[in-house]
Formats: structure tokens, C-alpha cells, sequence
């Protein structure tokens, strides 16, 4: 009797232990339109990334938000078919994504979504499948 409660106990604390560990690993993009950067905070590791929010006539969505769709590769079909590498989209069509017009990154540039450089896009990517949307917060403010 004593070695199935012990044992029993032994399976919860293993499932509570386990399940911790999970809501432990968080990914928090902080995306500040003022200074055109983006902070990712994974784990003990800390990543500071020029990027390109809207441009003069367009408008990046200010709040925080949980990833809703990732894409390897997606194509706007709203701005001809222009290819968003690494698309992590937070917000309706708005997504953080890569690009290839790396000499405009750090200042305004794009038609509301975040752009990062094709290869920290691929990063960051990797970290929103890696942990989870439900792990992964992004904040966007000015």
C-alpha cells in the first residue's frame, strides 16, 4: 500500500514537474516602434534586432498579441505577391517576417508589418515553433 502512494505521488510530481518546465520556457518579442528594434527575450538568452515597422500612410498595430499563424514562406497577396520569409503572424494580416531590403531596416519602411533581416526572421521563427503560440508573446509599442 505504501509503495503504490509513493509511487503515486512519485507520477504526479513527475507530470507538475514536467508541465512547469513547459510554462517556464516563454519567448517574449518586444517590438518598439520608436527605435526600430526588436528585443526577443528567450530563456537566459537576449536578441536586439533592427527591424522596419510602417512607413509614412501605413500603421504596425500597437498592443500585445500571441502568435496566430507561422508560414516557412508566404506571399502577400495584398502587396503583389511580395515574398515574407519567416512569417509569424500576430495580428490579422500583420506579421513579423524577413525581407530582402535589409538597407532600410532601423527605420520605417514597410506596409505595417515588422521585417527583420531573412536571417533573424529564421530565428526567431524557429523559437515561435520551438516554445509554442500559447509560450510566445509579442509586444509591440512606440
Amino acid at each position: 500500500m505504501k509503495k503504490t502512494v509513493l509511487m503515486a505521488i512519485m507520477f504526479v510530481a513527475m507530470l507538475f514537474g514536467a508541465s512547469g518546465q513547459g510554462w517556464a520556457a516563454s519567448l517574449v518579442a518586444n517590438i518598439d516602434v520608436s527605435s526600430q528594434t526588436m528585443t526577443v527575450r528567450y530563456g537566459a538568452s537576449v536578441y536586439r534586432w533592427s527591424v522596419s515597422t510602417a512607413r509614412t500612410g501605413y500603421f504596425t498595430p500597437r498592443g500585445t498579441y500571441r502568435p496566430q499563424r507561422t508560414a516557412r514562406m508566404w506571399y502577400s497577396r495584398k502587396y503583389h505577391m511580395s515574398p515574407m520569409p519567416y512569417s509569424v503572424f500576430f495580428h490579422g494580416g500583420y506579421a513579423i517576417h524577413g525581407t530582402g531590403a535589409v538597407r532600410q531596416l532601423g527605420r520605417p519602411a514597410s506596409h505595417g508589418c515588422v521585417r527583420l533581416h531573412t536571417a533573424n526572421a529564421a530565428t526567431f521563427y524557429s523559437m515561435v515553433r520551438e516554445v509554442g503560440f500559447g509560450n510566445t508573446r509579442i509586444v509591440v509599442t512606440n
